[in-house]
């Protein structure tokens, strides 16, 4: 290989981990949470078992007759179990659902920072986590939302892992169903040879999310659904990390896909946001979650 492509190759693969980790983590560093009165305070973004200060990984709720399925909340790459939903979760909670959100995909020796392993060993990760949702609230049930890969990596587990038995709909907020271009920036690995391979080694869930990835290729085979869940896919034109955006949907049964700027035209969310602060999304989230008590999704659901 020439000298400069030598070089070059780290080079272009660090470019292209960094355009795709622009996930919400803005406080992972400092996402320490007050307990309940009379225990210490918990360090939430490596702990599965924390209970935030605003009611959600609460093991002791109890699912209502309004709500009768936990609510288990799925992060994208590079962030964590608290940073991607310090304001949906709390959203939840105020409605009366009980939530709860889990760290999968760590790598050793990194902390904070998740979603990096191999999506299935992930997915495995999820399926662990629901089984103690469900046990601890006694629901039969959950529903699942997942923010980009988040909302992507559960369907590992509703198809090859036995979720679909334990999950009643799944909403994908920007999820990277069929993975990513990056704008064409992926196609960039061709050029540089060895460059997938060392982003492969260093960040296994950034190469499962490429357009064309085996992992993608065999969870795709046979169909994006599997019988017995309700898919919802919310995805915003203005996303330039999961591209083109429209790879986001998915076909089948079950499924409604959801162009954000179909409910609202004045929406100019990118990946970030849609799963992180936008309130529209959220709106349609909830619609999702209970649709029989849906109500429209327009501009004005901001306020709601």
């Amino acid at each position: 290989m020439p000298s400069w492509k030598r070089l070059l190759s780290p080079v272009a693969t660090a470019l292209l981990a960094a355009a795709l980790t622009l996930t919400p983590t803005a406080t992972a560093t400092a996402a320490v949470t007050t307990a309940p009165a009379g225990t210490a305070p918990t360090t939430t973004a490596s702990s599965t078992t924390a209970t935030t200060s605003r009611g959600w990984n609460d093991f002791s709720c109890r699912p209502s007759a309004a709500h009768p399925r936990p609510v288990v909340l799925v992060h994208g790459t590079f962030a964590n179990s608290v940073d991607n939903w310090l304001v949906f979760a709390p959203y939840l909670v105020r409605r009366g659902y009980c939530v709860f959100s889990l760290d999968y995909g760590q790598l050793p020796g990194v902390p904070f920072f998740h979603g990096l392993g191999p999506v299935d060993r992930s997915a495995g990760q999820l399926a662990a986590y629901v089984d103690r949702v469900l046990a601890a609230t006694g629901a039969r049930e959950v529903d699942l939302v997942g923010h980009s890969q988040g909302g992507m990596m559960p369907r590992h587990y509703l198809k090859f892992l036995g979720g679909a038995a334990k999950v009643n709909a799944l909403v994908g907020v920007a999820p990277s169903n069929h993975g990513t271009t990056l704008s064409g920036l992926t196609g960039l690995l061709a050029f540089f040879p060895g460059a997938r391979d060392l982003l492969t080694a260093a960040t296994p869930a950034l190469a499962d999310q490429i357009a064309g990835s085996p992992f993608l290729t065999r969870l795709n085979a046979g169909g994006d659904t599997v019988p017995g869940v309700q898919y919802t896919v919310i995805a915003t034109r203005y996303d330039l990390v999961v591209t083109p955006y429209r790879s986001q949907f998915l076909d089948g049964p079950g499924v409604r896909n959801v162009l954000i700027q179909d409910r609202c035209p004045l929406d100019l969310s990118g990946h970030m946001a849609i799963g992180a602060l936008d309130r529209i999304a959220f709106h349609e989230i909830t619609n999702a979650l209970d649709p029989a008590n849906a109500r429209p999704t327009t501009c004005a659901s901001v306020a709601d």
